[in-house]
This record gives structure tokens, sequence and C-alpha cells, in this order.
């Protein structure tokens, strides 16, 4: 690193440079001297002034590092660190604490200063404010730990393999017939599934049970409807009085998945939203409508304890299965293309949306960018929520009962009447 001098800054940039290393040293240690305000003046190890002198230290040693020699800078880290670290372990002897956290965060402010005169100053400043947000929600953030599931870390730690790990070092080309067989892509829609899945469990986490039985359906409709739909369904069969707001809850779980099919289009081919968004919208409005009907008319007639939705949050055999489905449709779906035309696709997406409506929207949305029209693409997708939904009925009616049945069929036969016939009308119009 050659010496660059004073070439980069005027005299009155430099010193606001200097002013901003000083804020942003005050910014950490206003939190570190507001957490330990109880303590005596002196029993604290690094509070306001502390941090607000640290991070002008660390300007004054890249200024320095710039006129003098580049191995300033590190020399007056190394010394920060050597100070802390004595006060830190007499701390640490006293009050039997071992954290180090503050001596992060008095290293971190050493650093800021710096960076506010050698980079662009809106780097050093957004990252000092989160290193405060972090410093200040300890007990935020460890009770999060504590709340934190085994299956959970793990879920986390796969969909990071998935998307961080494997993603990339998979072949960007088409293989197959018509190059329909991409990797790269066939994963990335998979983790799409799997990311969308992840988001929903823990939006149902976090609100919890007690958020009701509206918020965990509206976020099952996320991750799973038909898993939903079935706990749903055997509660039913057991509490006979919960039948009309758990079909409320059917309907909310199976309404959502419609917005999720338009977050997979806008995602992967948005030429099909402008076509698809009124039947989806159409069939959104004709599910929430009744749901919020039943939910009005019956939700005082019994005082129950809310469903909890059991639900893996990222089953990684589950995630090869899918990308192995997505696979075989997407081959199927160009073959039966190519010898049957729009029907043999028709068929497909029938067929595939008796267990599963994501691999289908996903595989039809993928081939509209090539061989497929957007018509036929989107009647598809159309077809297969309509026998889903339709597989989801018989669910209900078949493990809770003809009562919770009846409520469900009802309005499920008119929004997807309505969907189909609105999505024929524009794929012919």
């Amino acid at each position: 690193m050659e010496t660059a001098g004073l070439d980069w800054f005027d005299q009155n940039t430099t010193l606001l440079r200097l002013g901003l290393a000083i804020l942003l040293g005050a910014l950490i240690g206003l939190q570190r001297g507001w957490q330990n305000r109880e303590l005596r003046a002196g029993g604290r190890v690094a509070g306001l002034r502390t941090h607000a002198l640290t991070g002008l230290l660390g300007g004054f040693a890249a200024l320095l590092s710039l006129e003098l020699t580049p191995w300033v800078l590190p020399a007056f880290f190394l010394a920060v660190v050597a100070i802390g670290l004595m006060g830190y372990r007499l701390k640490a002897a006293q009050s039997d604490d071992y954290s180090i956290t503050g001596l992060i965060g008095l290293c971190l402010t050493f650093c800021f200063g710096s960076a506010a005169l050698l980079v662009d100053p809106a780097i050093p400043a957004a990252a000092a404010v989160v290193t405060a947000l972090i410093l200040d929600n300890k007990a935020e953030l460890h009770g999060l730990l504590a709340k934190l599931e085994e299956r959970e870390l793990d879920a986390a730690l796969k969909l990071l393999l998935i998307t961080v790990v494997l993603l990339p070092i998979l072949p960007n080309q088409g293989y197959g017939p018509g190059g329909v067989l991409n990797p790269f892509e066939i994963w990335w829609l998979v983790v799409l599934i799997a990311s969308i899945s992840f988001v929903g469990y823990f939006a149902m986490r976090i609100g919890g049970t007690e958020k009701g039985l509206l918020f965990t359906s509206f976020f099952a409709g996320l991750s799973s409807s038909t898993a939903l739909t079935l706990h749903l369904s055997r509660l039913g069969r057991d509490n006979p009085g919960l039948k009309p707001l758990l079909a409320a809850g059917i309907l909310i779980a199976c309404g959502t998945m419609f917005p999720r099919i338009l977050i997979y289009c806008a995602l992967i081919n948005p030429d099909l939203l402008p076509v698809l968004l009124w039947p989806v919208a159409l069939m959104t409005v004709l599910l929430y409508l009744p749901a919020a009907w039943l939910w009005r008319r019956h939700r005082g007639w019994v005082n129950a304890e809310q469903p909890r939705h059991q639900q893996n949050p990222l089953d990684l055999k589950s995630a090869l299965w899918f990308g192995a489905l997505l696979t075989v449709i997407l081959l199927l779906g160009h073959l039966l293309q190519e010898g049957f035309g729009d029907a043999g696709v028709y068929l497909l997406a029938a067929v595939s949306g008796v267990t599963d409506v994501d691999a289908i929207t996903l595989s039809l949305t993928r081939l509209s960018q090539e061989s497929l029209s957007a018509e036929t693409a989107i009647l598809g997708i159309v077809i297969a929520a309509t026998v889903n939904n339709l597989v989801k009925t018989g669910l209900a009616a078949g493990i809770g009962g003809w009562k919770l049945g009846r409520l469900v069929a009802g309005p499920m036969v008119i929004a997807l009447a309505g969907g189909l016939v609105l999505a024929g009308w524009l794929a012919l119009g």
C-alpha cells in the first residue's frame, strides 16, 4: 500500500469524516453505557466516552497511515485490543462474566472510525447502526435462541446447504429433449419452494397459536395447505362444535395457495402475470369471503384451544423428492405437448394436481418461457389448482365428516368454477 497523503481529502472533508468517526463511536458507547448505567463511574470497562474516543482514534490511525506508513493502522488496532483484553480480564475476574461481546464491540468501533476516513462513510455508518441494534437486543436474541428447536436449526442449515453450497455448482445449461432439463434452474425452483415453506413455517412459529386459527391458516397456505387441511379435518372429527371455524381455516389456507402461485410466476416468468392475476384473484376472494363470514358468525360459539399446526420446517428428503418430481413433470410436459398438444398438458396438470400443485405450477411456468404458450400454461395452472383444492375438499368431508365437507365444498366449487371460466375466457381471448 503506497502512502497517498491528504490528496484524497480536502481539509473540510477530513474534519467531517473525523466527526463521523466520533459519532459512530458515541452511538455504540451510548448503548453500552445505557446497559451498564447502574454501575458507578469507572466501574465500566468501556462506556460512552471510551467508545467515542476509540472511534476518533480509529479515524486518526487511518489518517496517519496515509501520511506516515500503512503499519500505523494495525499497530493502533493491536493496542486497542491489548487494552481491551486487560480491562475485560479484570472484569471477568471480579464478576465471573466471561462474555467478550463488549471487547468485540470496542474493536468494531475502532474499525468504524478507520473506515469513516478510508471508505464510503455510508458503509461504516450502516454497520455501526446494525452493531448497536445487535448489542441492544441481547435479551431478545438469547430468548429467541432458547426457543429455537433442534429441528428448526437443522432446517435452517439445510436450507443454506441447498442454496449456498449446491446451487452454484450445478451446470446452467439444458439437457434432454428440447433442452428442458436445466439442473441449475430445476434446483433453483427447489430452493424457491423450500424457502417459501420455510418462511411460512416460521411465520406461524413466531405468531404462535395464540394469534388464532386465522393467522395459522393463512401462513399454512404458504407452506402446506394440504397438511393443514388434514390436521383441521382430524380436529373437526373429534370436535364437532369447532367445524365452522375449522372450515374457515381450511378455506383461508386453500385461498392463500393462489397468491403463492403468483409469487412463483413473478419470479420465473412475469409475462404470465397480466392474464393469470385475474382468475387467481377471483378464486382467492371467493374463498376468503366465505371464510370471513363463517368466522364472524361462529367465533363466539365455542371456547377452545386453537389448533397447533406441526410441520417439519425443511425436510431434505422432501426437497430431493420435489426436485425429482419437478424433473419428471418438466420432461412429461414437453413430451405430452409435442405428442398431444395442449390437451396433453391439461391432462398432466389434472393428474399432477391430485398430489401437488407447486411442482406443476413451477414446471408450466418454466416451460412457458420456451416451448409452451402462455395461455396453455395459465389454464394448466388453474386446472391443477382446481383439482388440488377439490382433493382437499374430499379430505375434509372424508375425515372431518359431512358437515365440515359441506361447509368447505360450497365456496370451493364456486371459487374454482369461477376461476376456470375466467381463465378459459382470457386464454381464448
